[in-house]
């Protein structure tokens, strides 16, 4: 097989199908029965040069294939598969691709490049490829390389550092590659070698903090990449310009030295050069302000801020040249930009810019864009009354209510009249600043609200007409709406200003949501969530309304699933529709559900909606099945014990649910739902505790399940213990392990990682809710089961307190079990609690914090402690 490989292919790669699935079989075989000897053999041919380019660039995309995967486990199990292999077929494979840089195909090249660092991602943290870098830097120091290799081995670095993690090098061998690649990036070379060389330093970039640290190296760093973004080539100012915005989020410290000269390069780029270096150097405004916000925001949320983080106010300083920019190019949009869902241009990246601008210097930047805003709103020209509104629309997030309210009560009713405007782009424009003007200065509880009993008819008679324009503005209108309600949201009278108007807009919706005159989903979709805000902001006065949307929503659920499917095509318009429906009626049923004087709406119409969502889920779609579960945990709750008449028909699809590994997003529902359903239906829960508890128990230990799954299922156990009490005795030896398990993991993880510390308060967070769920589950009858327990219950918390990491949420769960720990077991654990010295730390910590439901919970523990320790 390994002679044939080339024709083989070749072959693969056939216009006729019969041929390709017989040599993809036989790829497949020769894979599974000697994985070395392929592995080898598509190295040697990705080496070769006298092979054809198209059986070559296979082999490597095969190669790379090999040793990488988008799904976490499958990646795993190929990383596995190499480390397995034997070492000299290794070094054999590792040397083919290294032969292949200097390749005279560029697809050969790049293919080996990405394989090498697939390779590296693996060995290099192993320790297991000393010499890769020194290999890599002698291709840069032959005299006689060629422009070929040279930017193979570029390339090839900056994979490499894109794969493996900055700790994972030696301070020199940074030190190395960062010297290699200021020289690729020489004038001297080749536009291939420089630009491959700028793309490397990209990649290197996040290596390279102590060359930061010292002024001599930082720089000569800035001054190479400021060179390259004056390049005669698009391509590397482009780059260029991409390394200024990694070092403005890496590096932000440092960057005030040299902050005049990079004005001077992003505006001449934003005012003269190509889209595309301009837009990069937009988005290094961007990122400085997206820095800047997270500074004030960690300020703010913290009593003192965060130390050795200094917010040096570069936005603030710039502001006065930077504004004029910003809004040049709010001029320069595009003709078709609103046909193109995914457009992303010189006008909105200024606009955003802007916008974040707002954001980060509040009001300062009012006074810099009101001249231009009462310049243009009012010219012939769409361009100007676009781009004013635009910027208009770009700074209400960020100035205080004080500064900005004159403002918007001023120019309010000239928006709603520009709502009729002759061009599209105006109207599109003008109903998305109308939204933000009811995102940002409609606060009915505070003195900072825009609507008023006399401009209220004007302005649900502008939306009401509007909503029945273009689909884009028709969107954006939706999206108005729904601020305009989400800001009752939290109000407590009986009804609102709005009230009066409910029946009619929802009418106006369900309009838009049912026009065929787009092939988005999108309008329909922004209608339903609107409508789910206005269901959620709804009072008592509004709740026959409500009702009628109840009856509106399940008949057209209904006729959903009677429609009959002939394409793929309406399949998927059907699940969409189903989803949306679902969604709206999960919303009714809490809504509904959540008051003594409404909850019998809902009880009236259970039987009807259970029938419903027991038939969506004959739909394959899992969006309709999240929903579906969502909706149906909302009645559980609501219905009660009464729920359990429907349990024997939905067990089964509650357990394909659970077993949806697939789709984990489905599991991880069911999940949450299996908690509802013990708040509803208490012991009655009891007949399907052993398929569940069967189910989840195995869910755990599968490997093959998405991480996210798994801690909620600790907190089901918990819902599960409260639910059916001492009955849960059965399965305590199997859930103490896992629980224990899965605290000493937690120990385990790797602190510089974020994503795995935010898993890790996660994970601790549900371990510490199964553990109240349980102690208080055995209160009543049997709570010395939990005895044999208690001293290792404490030693977690104990060492969880000692974690720095840790959040409030943590924080919380351990406290509340302290006190069920006391609570249940009573006297019988006061010695444990006498020797623990950290209880009161822990205690006085939570009495320092500003959480008043931390505090709360702190003084219940403090009391029950208080108990055990008197006795």
């Amino acid at each position: 097989m390994a002679m044939e490989i080339t024709e083989v292919l070749i072959s693969a790669q056939s216009p006729d199908g019969n041929i390709r699935m017989a040599a993809e079989e036989s790829l497949r075989q020769f894979q599974e029965q000697n994985l070395a000897i392929f592995l080898l053999s598509l190295s040697v041919e990705l080496a070769s040069e006298v092979r054809p380019p198209e059986s070559r660039r296979l082999a490597g995309i095969i190669l790379k294939n090999s040793l990488d995967a988008k799904d976490a486990n499958r990646k795993e199990h190929r990383i596995q598969q190499w480390v397995k292999l034997d070492q000299l077929t290794r070094a054999q494979i590792k040397e083919s691709l290294l032969r292949t840089l200097p390749s005279s195909v560029p697809d050969a090249r790049q293919t080996a490049s990405q394989v090498i660092a697939k390779i590296a991602s693996i060995e290099i943290p192993r320790k297991e490829w000393p010499d890769l870098i020194g290999r890599l830097l002698s291709n840069m120091r032959q005299n006689t390389a060629s422009g070929p290799l040279k930017q193979a081995t570029l390339a090839t670095l900056g994979y490499v550092c894109e794969e493996i993690s900055p700790k994972d090098l030696e301070q020199d061998q940074v030190n190395s590659i960062l010297t290699a690649v200021v020289q690729g990036m020489s004038y001297l070379e080749q536009y291939g070698v420089r630009l491959a060389a700028i793309r490397s330093l990209f990649n290197a970039l996040d290596f390279a903090q102590i060359n930061f640290e010292n002024e001599t190296e930082r720089d000569y760093i800035m001054k190479v990449i400021c060179e390259a973004a004056v390049s005669e080539e698009l391509e590397i100012r482009k780059a260029a310009f991409e390394c200024l915005v990694s070092i403005s989020s890496m590096h932000y410290e440092v960057l005030e030295p040299y902050m005049q000269a990079i004005y001077s390069l992003t505006a001449n780029a934003v005012r003269e050069d190509e889209e595309p270096a301009a837009l990069q150097a937009i988005e290094f405004w961007s990122s400085i302000c997206d820095v800047e916000i997270e500074i004030q925001e960690d300020y703010e949320s913290s009593e003192s801020g965060t130390p050795g983080i200094i917010n040096y106010h570069l936005i603030e300083t710039a502001l006065p040249m930077l504004v004029p920019v910003l809004l040049e190019t709010l001029l320069k949009q595009d003709e078709d930009q609103l046909q193109d869902d995914g457009t992303w241009n010189l006008s909105m990246a200024g606009g955003t810019c802007l916008g974040l601008a707002a954001k980060t210097v509040g009001e300062a930047i009012v006074p810099l864009v009101m001249p231009f805003v009462e310049a243009n709103i009012m010219k012939s020209d769409w361009r100007s009354r676009e781009a004013a509104t635009f910027a208009f629309g770009s700074i209400l997030e960020g100035p205080s209510g004080a500064t900005l309210l004159p403002l918007v009560h001023a120019g309010l009713e000239f928006l709603l009249n520009a709502m009729s405007d002759q061009n599209a782009h105006v109207k599109d424009t003008t109903a998305w600043t109308i939204g933000r003007i009811f995102e940002f200065s409609h606060f009915p509880s505070s003195n900072y609200s825009v609507i008023t009993s006399a401009n209220i008819p004007r302005i649900v008679s502008v939306l009401l007409t509007s909503i029945t324009d273009s689909p884009n503005v028709a969107e954006k209108v939706c999206g108005a709406i729904f601020n305009l309600f989400q800001g009752y949201e939290d109000a407590v009278p009986e009804s609102s200003m709005l009230s009066p108007y409910c029946r009619q807009i929802i009418a106006s919706l369900l309009s838009a949501a049912d026009r065929t005159d787009t092939n988005s989903s999108r309008l329909r979709t922004s209608a339903f969530e609107t409508l789910n805000a206005i269901i959620r902001s709804s009072n008592l006065a509004e709740a026959s309304t409500v009702a009628q949307v109840l009856q509106d929503m399940k008949d057209r659920l209904g006729r959903t699933i009677r429609l009959h499917i002939t394409s793929s095509d309406e399949r998927e318009k059907q699940s969409d529709l189903q989803a949306s429906l679902c969604g709206v009626l999960q919303v009714i049923i809490q809504k509904l559900g959540g008051s003594e004087e409404t909850k019998p709406l809902i009880l009236q119409s259970a039987d009807e909606l259970m029938t419903l969502f027991l038939q969506v889920f004959a739909c394959r779609s899992s969006t309709v099945h999240e929903e579906a579960m969502l909706a149906i945990g909302a009645l559980a709750y609501v219905t009660g014990p009464d729920f359990s008449r429907y349990m024997s028909e939905f067990y089964k699809y509650l357990e394909m649910g659970l077993q949806n590994f697939e789709e984990y997003q489905v599991c991880s529902i069911s999940v949450g739902v299996v908690g509802d359903l013990c708040r509803g239906l208490d012991e009655k829960i009891l007949p399907f505790c052993d398929g569940i508890m069967s189910q989840l128990l195995k869910n755990l230990s599968d490997s093959g399940l998405q991480r996210s799954v798994k801690p909620p299922i600790f907190t089901c156990f918990g819902d599960i213990a409260l639910a059916i009490g001492n009955k849960f005795e059965k399965y305590l030896p199997y859930v103490i392990p896992m629980l224990q398990g899965a605290a000493e993991l937690c120990s385990h993880f790797d602190p510089q990682d974020e994503e795995m510390l935010d898993y890790g308060n996660q994970l601790r967070t549900c371990i510490f809710d199964a553990y109240s769920g349980i102690f208080q589950g055995f209160k009543s009858s049997k709570p010395d089961l939990m005895m044999p327990y208690a001293a290792h219950v404490l030693q977690f918390i104990e060492v969880v307190f000692k974690d720095k990491n840790r959040d409030e949420g943590v924080t919380k769960a351990a406290v509340a079990v302290m006190g069920d720990l006391a609570d249940v077991l009573g006297p019988n654990v006061s010695m444990l609690f006498k020797d623990q010295t950290f209880l009161e730390e822990i205690l006085g910590e939570c009495f320092k914090s500003g959480d008043a439901q931390l505090k709360e919970t702190a003084t219940w523990t403090q009391g029950m402690l208080g108990r055990v320790l008197v006795s």
